[in-house]
């Protein structure tokens, strides 16, 4: 899986999209109902580096795939959504099964 842009893309969209769901589903909560603001800062910290790499990684797997620039926009906008990437990996995934397969 990390052998390719659009691999390591998909992992890292994961590794984003759990982020952001532990982000808005329990330190969020956890902040506001337990009085206990660490937790933001701590998920929301390891969330900013994710998201960071995920918008990083978007241009060398469009490169490897020739994807025309809306999908990449459409990559980003999916990354602002909660289970956007979740959704993305599905395109992902056969894009890297294809690209694989031609190889």
């Amino acid at each position: 899986m990390l052998n390719s842009p659009i691999g390591r893309l998909r992992l890292v969209g994961m590794c984003e999209a759990v982020s952001f769901l532990l982000l808005l589903g329990v330190a969020m909560p956890l902040k506001y109902l337990a009085d206990m603001p660490l937790a933001v800062k701590y998920v929301g910290w390891a969330h900013g580096v994710l998201f960071i790499a995920f918008v990083m990684l978007i241009l060398p797997a469009i490169g490897q795939a020739g994807w025309p620039l809306r999908r990449a926009a459409l990559l980003l906008g999916a990354a602002f959504v909660p289970f956007g990437p979740f959704l993305a990996d599905r395109s992902l995934k056969a894009a890297q099964q294809q690209s694989e397969g031609a190889s």
